[in-house]
Order: C-alpha cells, then sequence, then structure tokens
C-alpha cells in the first residue's frame, strides 16, 4: 500500500483546508461593486485592498513556513483556518474601509499559514515517486477555489450581502476543530526537534528581506524564480483579460466568465488526472521548460487571433500550461529541500508567488494605459526569457537520481 494511499484521509482533509482558503479569497469578486456602494469607496481602495492581501502574504509566508518545520504542519494550518475565519467574519462585519482593509490583511495572514503547510505536510507524507501526484492534488484543490469563489459568493449574496462572508467563517470554524480532531501531525518530535534546533538562530531572526536574499543563493533559487514569473505573468494576463476582450472583441461579462472558468476546470482536471503521468514520464526540468515556452507563445498569440473561438482556444491553452507549470515547480523545490526545510522553502515558494500577484496586476494596469497590446507583449517577453533560462538551469535544479532517470 503506498504513502498516498494510506494517507488519503490526510490528503482529502488538506484539499479541503486549501479550497476553502482559496474558495473564500474569490467570494469577495462579485460583491465588491456592491460593497464599494455602501461604503462609498473608489476603484483605488478595491486595487489596495487586493494589494494589501498580497502583501500580507508575502511578509508572512517565509516566517509561517519556517514555524510548521519546527511547531508541526498541524498546529498552522488549524491556526491559519482560524485566522481566515476571522478575516471573513470582519469583512461581513464591516461597516467602513479600514475593517475591510484590517480584514484582507488578516485573511493574507491566513492563507500564508494554511499554504506553505500544506505543502510541506504532502512534502513530508509522500515518496518521491508520489509526490507529483500529491502536488497535482493541492494545486487542484487551489484551482478548484478560484473556481467556485467568485459563483458561490454571487449566488449566497442573493439571500444577503453580506451571508457569503458568514458562511465562509462558519464553514473554516468547523473545518478548524474537524482538522484539530483528525489530522495526524506528519513530523515526529525528534524531526521537530531536528528543524528547532537547525532554524531558530537562523530563520526566525531573519528579516523577509534577508531570507529572500539568502534564498537567491540556494540551489532552488532559479525554481523560485519562476514561482514569480509565472505569478506575474498569470496576474498579469488575468487582470486585464475582461479589459482586453471587451475593448478588442466586444466580449460579453458571460463571454468572459465562459472563457476564463473553462480554462481553469481543464487546468484542474489535468491536474487530478493526469498531471503525475506527465511528470513521471518527462521529468519536473522539461515539463517546466515546456511549459514557459506554451505559456509564453500562447500569451502572445493573444495579440494576434480574432473570434471568439481562436481566444478560447488560446486563453485554455495559456491556463493549462500554468496549470501544469504550478504543481511542477513546486514539486521540484520540495524534491530539492531537505527534510528540515520543507516548511521554510514552501514558505518562499508562498512569498515569490505573492511577489507576482503584487507585481503583476500593478504592470498590466499602467501598460494597458499606455497600449492595449503592452500588457501581453511583456507578459510573454518575460516568459520567453525564463524558458531561455530554464534550457541553462537544469544542472542546477535536478536531483542528481533524477538526472540520471530522464536524462535531463
Amino acid at each position: 500500500m503506498t504513502l498516498l494511499l494510506r494517507n488519503r484521509g490526510a490528503m482529502l482533509l488538506l484539499m479541503l483546508n486549501i479550497f476553502l482558503a482559496f474558495t473564500g479569497i474569490g467570494l469577495v469578486v462579485p460583491i465588491m461593486p456592491t460593497y464599494m456602494n455602501e461604503l462609498g469607496i473608489g476603484g483605488s481602495i478595491v486595487g489596495l485592498l487586493v494589494a494589501a492581501f498580497s502583501l500580507t502574504q508575502l511578509i508572512l509566508s517565509p516566517f509561517a513556513g519556517g514555524v510548521s518545520d519546527r511547531v508541526g504542519r498541524k498546529k498552522i494550518i488549524v491556526g491559519g483556518l482560524v485566522v481566515f475565519a476571522l478575516s471573513e467574519l470582519l469583512f461581513g462585519l464591516a461597516e467602513s474601509s479600514w475593517l475591510l482593509f484590517a480584514s484582507r490583511m488578516l485573511g493574507g495572514a491566513g492563507a500564508a499559514m494554511i499554504m506553505p503547510a500544506v505543502m510541506a505536510y504532502v512534502a513530508d507524507t509522500t515518496s518521491m515517486e508520489e509526490r507529483a501526484k500529491g502536488m497535482g492534488l493541492i494545486n487542484a484543490a487551489i484551482t478548484t477555489g478560484f473556481i467556485i469563489g467568485p459563483g458561490l459568493g454571487g449566488y449566497l449574496a442573493e439571500l444577503g450581502i453580506r451571508v457569503p462572508f458568514f458562511a465562509a467563517a462558519g464553514a473554516a470554524a468547523f473545518v478548524a476543530v474537524v482538522t484539530f480532531a483528525v489530522l495526524p501531525e506528519s513530523r515526529s518530535s525528534a524531526e521537530l526537534g531536528a528543524a528547532k534546533s537547525i532554524q531558530e538562530n537562523k530563520d526566525s531572526k531573519d528579516s523577509l528581506i534577508t531570507q529572500l536574499v539568502r534564498s537567491y543563493r540556494e540551489p532552488y533559487f532559479f525554481g523560485l524564480l519562476i514561482v514569480f514569473v509565472l505569478s506575474f505573468g498569470l496576474a498579469n494576463y488575468e487582470t486585464v483579460f475582461g479589459l482586453f476582450v471587451d475593448h478588442k472583441f466586444g466580449f460579453t461579462p458571460k463571454d468572459i466568465a465562459f472563457v476564463i472558468t473553462f480554462g481553469s476546470i481543464s487546468g484542474a482536471v489535468i491536474q487530478v488526472t493526469a498531471f503525475s503521468w506527465i511528470l513521471n514520464r518527462c521529468g519536473e526540468n522539461k515539463v517546466i521548460s515546456a511549459s514557459l515556452l506554451v505559456s509564453g507563445l500562447s500569451i502572445f498569440l493573444t495579440l494576434f487571433v480574432h473570434g471568439y473561438w481562436a481566444i478560447v482556444t488560446v486563453t485554455f491553452i495559456v491556463f493549462l500550461a500554468m496549470d501544469i507549470l504550478r504543481p511542477a515547480v513546486g514539486t521540484q523545490l520540495s524534491k530539492m529541500a531537505t527534510e528540515s526545510q520543507q516548511g521554510f522553502v514552501m514558505g518562499m515558494n508562498s512569498a515569490y508567488t505573492s511577489l507576482g500577484n503584487i507585481a503583476g496586476p500593478i504592470v498590466a494596469g499602467v501598460l494597458f494605459d499606455l497600449d492595449i497590446n503592452f500588457p501581453y507583449a511583456v507578459a510573454a517577453l518575460v516568459l520567453m526569457l525564463c524558458f531561455l533560462l530554464s534550457l541553462g538551469s537544469r544542472k542546477r535544479m535536478g536531483r542528481p537520481d533524477q538526472q540520471a532517470i530522464h536524462g535531463d
């Protein structure tokens, strides 16, 4: 019986945790226009609310990941769910913009605790051969949460504009109790003690800047750079997609929703069904390089295609490539990290994701105001440059045993 099969119950619970967190993030999307009217806030405040979430996640992710190495994954996951529940409750009760900011920052803190601890838990409880399948399942839960969040928020809002947030808070609190009661700790007391003695005088006292600089010297840095690039590229792509197709092709909100949802669902299906086979067949390095190439070329093609189904096809390929790239990089990072560093490395993974999520929308907005085609041209250029760098970094990123197997 494989490790993954023995830990099937834990894996399902982890998927529920990460799904709930990312569903909660998306709940706000269809409701923000009404909140803007109720509280009298403008579009700039909405943009800052998005940035506040990502910035808090960026600051706290490396520390939360390192702490999970020392005190255990379970405590950090449960704590993250509690913080997330409080953030959703506060958002539902908010009557002023500063409370909305406090809520979003709490939400960022909860995500910073949950995401790296869940990924590190998967690394703890899977073999090298099963790691790809485990990471694919977690990323599928993330993708599904992003897909369902806006739709669920819109449906629950029919019962009351604040109902979605109260429902999310209640669900998070319930799952926190279940996780605390059922989920076993993935690390032994000896492993926790060893990690604490190694890291307590290093990670916990380092500033975020110091940790980012330190990551530059690590062999897995290029993987973190790819995490930033894919987050930047995807955030760039999604931020102006609606504006781009509206201005250029006259797409309706229904058209835009269908294109994004179709691409996202297809990516989630691939992550659950074929991702593990693809990664084991080709190896992380080849999959990462191919995904960077395909996503860069597809975003570039967006500038030239015409017609509804052409846009649907190109967007589908972009999302599919990104949805394969994300868990492939996460799998490679987890394999390169030592046992005592799993939480820290996954925390840095989350931090670099946040950096991309902050930079992508800002750059996309500025470039869009200059020229409608500039955001996608720049995103394609960045992804293609990263593809070229990946070709020269395979030996640095690859494990010796994996290189021997896959011939990288």
